[in-house]
Order: structure tokens, then C-alpha cells, then sequence
């Protein structure tokens, strides 16, 4: 069958939802932003694909999603005709001395995911893994089934795609969506990605991200590092072109403004103490963004006639979108 959907929100799942209907069918994307989509959390995230080290907060069928969705990450890479940087290479935990006790709690909270558990590692290991790092750290673990994407070319591609497919983007404009409607203009199936955008027709609240983007040609680590902080653990994620994406999982905030002066020395003094290059890298950008959640911290998908909702990522999306977004649309006949 051919459909008239209307893809409403172009954040992380809107572009995945546009991406898959394109294929077969007529696809009108509806954003209350501009084309460049800077609010979206989708752009500010790091983009890890992290399972083994989420399913310390998350339950095991999320973290299992989390494993179906890397699978299905290069398969979503392949069709666009620019190139998009992805990689599973696991990650690297490590926490300082007195850190320690930290470490051994996050290693004790991990689930065991199919075949995938947390590997200890000694400061030989670590220098292995990432040979800059030696002489730093004499204790970690490794995660090996964990990955990332370079979030930011995934938007840039998946744009250029979907106007190549002719998808129409109707941009700048809120919508009230009735029954099968958008501002009263009839689609066969409406998919809500509208994210925070939803807060009005949902239990929502916002869980807002930090993170600092890095020029740093003096620093090579080949894998994302989370580091265990005294207040959140802090991530280092290696990007194309010697950029480094430094944030915190998480804050629950719904603040919407820019980073603060102690925000911004925490990432920073962090990313330092785990390799000193960044001390002469260049500071491209802070961002800050909102992410959406409900109470359980678990998205949600739910169908009212023919329209589907997909909401409620909190700070999984890039893990969980791919295999959420895929099965909510076997509904669509």
C-alpha cells in the first residue's frame, strides 16, 4: 500500500521514521524549527551507543534494544549517500584513585547483556586499549560491545537524503494534530516525534545535557571514555577530524539556558586530568540541551487510530531510536 504519512517533529526519530516511509510512501515532515535544528537534543548529544554501560541505570530489555539498535546502525548508514562516521570499539571506563569506590559500583551494577559483560582491566590493558592513557589510570573496565556515531553528519545526511527522496519539509510551524489531522489537513498516518514538543499532550519533563565539542590534534584516543566523577560520570567521546564531544550523562534540570562557568570547568578540568593534551585544544562550542522523559525514564510508543507516538527517549536516543522507531512502524499496513 502507498500512504500520505505526515512525520511531525525532525529530531533523531523523526529522521529515522522519514528515512524508513520514505521508501514506499508520500512523506510530509512537519518542524517547529528551523532547517537547521539546533534545538534538537538529537544535534547535541554525543551519540553513544553504550548498552553495556547504560544497563547500570536501565533495565535489560532496554539495553537489549540498545544491542538490536547498534545492529541496525550501519544498515541506516549505508543507504545515505554521505558518509557517516560509525564505530564499535567498545568503551574504556576509568576513574581515578580516589575514585575508585566509584568504579567498583558501577562494575557491580552492570547487567550482563547476551553474550557482553564489563572486562576488569590494569593500567597494562589500559595502555592497550588507548596508549595515551598510559601510566594514568591502574584500574578500569572495558565494554567491549559498546559504539558511537558522529551525530552531526547522521543529521546533515539524512537531510540531504530525504530531499533527494522528495520528501516536502513544511519548517517554522506548530501543528495540532486531531484524530488523522494536522491543522486540519488529512494524512492516512500521522508519526508524532515532536519530543519536549509534546510536553503539552504528555507527562513529560525535560533532563537536560552538556556537552563541550574540542579541537584537539594533540589528543588520539580511539574509543569514547566515560571517567567516574564525584557527582556524574563524564564522557569522552573521539569524533572525526581531531573533534572530542566531553559532556555529562545528565542533570535534572529543565533549564534551558546556556551552560554555567562550574558546568563548563567540570567537563573541561575533567577532560584534562584524563589526558593533558586537551589543555592546548580549541574550545568550538558548549551546548546544552533537553531531553525528553517520562516518569520511568522509558520511551513510549502508542497508537490512537492512525497516529503513532514515539516519545520518552530520556538520554538514550541514539541507542534506542533505531529498533523503538522500526517496530513502531510495522503497524502502518
Amino acid at each position: 500500500m502507498f500512504y500520505n504519512i505526515a512525520v511531525v517533529g525532525f529530531g533523531l526519530t523523526g529522521r529515522l521514521a522519514a528515512l524508513e516511509l520514505s521508501k514506499q510512501h508520500r512523506v510530509t515532515v512537519f518542524e517547529a524549527d528551523d532547517e537547521h535544528s539546533q534545538n534538537s537534543a538529537g544535534k547535541v548529544a554525543a551519540a553513544m551507543l553504550a548498552p553495556l554501560a547504560e544497563s547500570v541505570l536501565c533495565e535489560a530489555d532496554l539495553a537489549l534494544m540498545g544491542l538490536d539498535s547498534i545492529k541496525r546502525w550501519p544498515g541506516i548508514i549505508d543507504e545515505l549517500d554521505s558518509e557517516v562516521f560509525f564505530q564499535q570499539q567498545g568503551t574504556l571506563v576509568v576513574a581515578h584513585q580516589q575514585d575508585k569506590g566509584d568504579l567498583q559500583s558501577f562494575a557491580q551494577r552492570l547487567k550482563p547483556l547476551a553474550n557482553y559483560t564489563g572486562e576488569s582491566v590494569n593500567s597494562q590493558q589500559i595502555e592497550m586499549l588507548e596508549p595515551e592513557l598510559a601510566n594514568r589510570f591502574s584500574q578500569g573496565l572495558f565494554l567491549p560491545c559498546d559504539g558511537q556515531i558522529d551525530n552531526q553528519a547522521f543529521y546533515q545526511a539524512s537531510f540531504t537524503q530525504l530531499n533527494k527522496r522528495k520528501v516536502k519539509f513544511v519548517f517554522n510551524q506548530r501543528v495540532t494534530i486531531n484524530d488523522n489531522k494536522i491543522n486540519n489537513r488529512e494524512f492516512d498516518y500521522i508519526i508524532d516525534c515532536r519530543g519536549l514538543g509534546a510536553k503539552d499532550d504528555k507527562p513529560l519533563r525535560g533532563v537536560r545535557g552538556e556537552v563541550a565539542r574540542l579541537y584537539a590534534p594533540e589528543v588520539s584516543l580511539t574509543r569514547p571514555v566515560r571517567l567516574m566523577h564525584p557527582r556524574y560520570p563524564i564522557y569522552i567521546a573521539p569524533k572525526p577530524n581531531n573533534e572530542y564531544v566531553i559532556g555529562a550523562t545528565e542533570i535534572e534540570s529543565q533549564d534551558t539556558g546556556p551552560a554555567t562557568v562550574r558546568s563548563a570547568l567540570e567537563l573541561l578540568s575533567a577532560a584534562y586530568t584524563v589526558h593533558s593534551g586537551f589543555a592546548e585544544a580549541r574550545l568550538l562550542n558548549i551546548q546544552t540541551g533537553l531531553r525528553p522523559a517520562f516518569s520511568d525514564n522509558r520511551p513510549q510508543v502508542t497508537h490512537v487510530g492512525r497516529v503513532i507516538s514515539i516519545n520518552g527517549l530520556y538520554r538514550h536516543g541514539y541507542m534506542l531510536a533505531p529498533s523503538l522507531v522500526a517496530n513502531a512502524l510495522l503497524c502502518i499496513e
